[in-house]
């Protein structure tokens, strides 16, 4: 019975490509194969997935990884399951159950996202407060943790994509020596110091994750600019003072459902008569969802990536001009591609610091994100934010020619 029902929702589920399940007992089961598409081998290790999988396969796949009892065979990996997942993404939506499912998320997603203040911290730091030396073996080396910017994605190294987008932002921030900036959201500092080695501006950068504070001054002391950057563990809601410019980068999806309008009326309230925001953030180009079940237990906890409708409407509310927005598609892709390679290559390290399962785990975690750039509905958007309609230049290229 339990196996029917899961057949049920496979059978409906797999259209593109073709899903070979083996289960428990060694049954071989095949489903889809009506249209060309990623093949997939999986194996279960434990009868009791059946239903789990049935009453919620995008929490329980990514657990059965992580915990040894869902297997990959005959060359396949999570990479190519969450590219059938993708192809085949309309199909599971659709199916009654995960119909059901679907709306009860939606009705308790302001739960589930919510962030306030103690909450924020607590979630940053699951996230944010593992050993960096984890980070190291698959980020670039300043440590960006967001999205770069590829201008020849086959040929460009992380490192030249991630120092593209740092001085594309820095660019439209137009920037000059002895002018103030308050940054949202720090994480390992580089913006910051990037900021203060290339403009002169000085900086107060403000985290809740002590981990990425401490390498955070530490970086800006050996780069020479200790004294033009501040780093405050804080949270943005409690930071004071008015600045010339304001950035968040990677910031926004942590705010969470319900903390929009506080979050851009705080920038709003930061802001020097004349001065202008620079946020990025990772969107989604569809009506407002909730935040898939794995991500959300085990990875980014109270987090949420807004649609543009919520987006604006905050602004709007805020009383903020969005000056410039710039749309950035599948450079996520690109980024994530460049992370899950150097993962690989550094996997047994990573195993050192913590465990298989969370290898697994992290696994998981980064090819859910590249098939939701790749194949999905997430992109990154960069808005210029104003009180004033002048405070911004006109054309973008006036920034960007700098």
């Amino acid at each position: 019975m339990q196996m029917r029902l899961l057949s049920h929702l496979l059978n409906r589920f797999i259209r593109n490509g073709e899903l070979r399940l083996i289960a428990a007992d060694g049954a071989m089961h095949r489903f889809g194969g009506f249209s060309p598409g990623p093949a997939v081998t999986v194996r279960l290790h434990d009868p009791r997935l059946y239903t789990k999988l049935f009453l919620n396969p995008e929490l329980h796949a990514g657990e059965a990884y992580m915990n040894g009892t869902l297997t990959f065979e005959r060359g396949s990996d999570v990479g190519t399951f969450m590219a059938l997942f993708a192809a085949n993404r309309g199909g599971l939506a659709a199916h009654p159950g995960q119909v059901v499912l679907r709306r009860l998320w939606r009705a308790a997603r302001r739960w589930h996202q919510a962030n306030p203040a103690a909450a924020a911290a607590a979630n940053a730091r699951h996230h944010y407060d593992i050993s960096t030396d984890l980070y190291r073996l698959f980020l670039d080396e300043g440590l960006n943790y967001s999205c770069a910017v590829f201008e020849h994605p086959d040929t460009d190294t992380l490192e030249q994509a991630q120092l593209r987008k740092l001085q594309r932002a820095a660019a439209k921030l137009r920037l000059r020596p002895g002018m103030t900036v308050a940054e949202i959201g720090s994480g390992w500092g580089t913006f910051a110091i990037h900021i203060a080695t290339v403009t002169g501006a000085r900086v107060t950068a403000v985290n809740v994750s002590p981990e990425q504070i401490r390498v955070a001054r530490e970086a800006a002391a050996a780069a020479g600019v200790a004294e033009l950057v501040e780093f405050r563990e804080l949270d943005y809601r409690a930071l004071e003072g008015h600045f010339d410019r304001v950035v968040s980068v990677g910031m926004m999806e942590h705010v969470g459902i319900g903390h929009f309008d506080t979050y851009f009326g705080k920038i709003r309230s930061l802001l020097a008569d004349d001065g202008f925001a620079f946020v990025h953030c990772i969107g989604r180009m569809r009506p407002p969802s909730s935040t898939g079940p794995f991500i959300r237990k085990y990875i980014f906890p109270g987090a949420y990536v807004p649609s543009l409708s919520e987006v604006f409407a905050a602004t709007e509310r805020s009383d903020l001009w969005v000056a410039d927005m710039e749309v950035l598609r599948l450079h996520y892709h690109y980024t994530l591609q460049h992370w899950r390679q150097r993962f690989a290559a550094n996997r047994a390290r990573a195993a050192e610091l913590y465990d298989e399962r969370f290898c697994r785990m992290w696994e998981y975690y980064l090819a859910a994100a590249d098939v939701g750039f790749s194949n999905g509905t997430n992109m990154v958007f960069q808005l210029l934010l104003s009180a004033k309609i002048d405070a911004v230049p006109i054309l973008r290229e006036l920034c960007l020619s700098l």
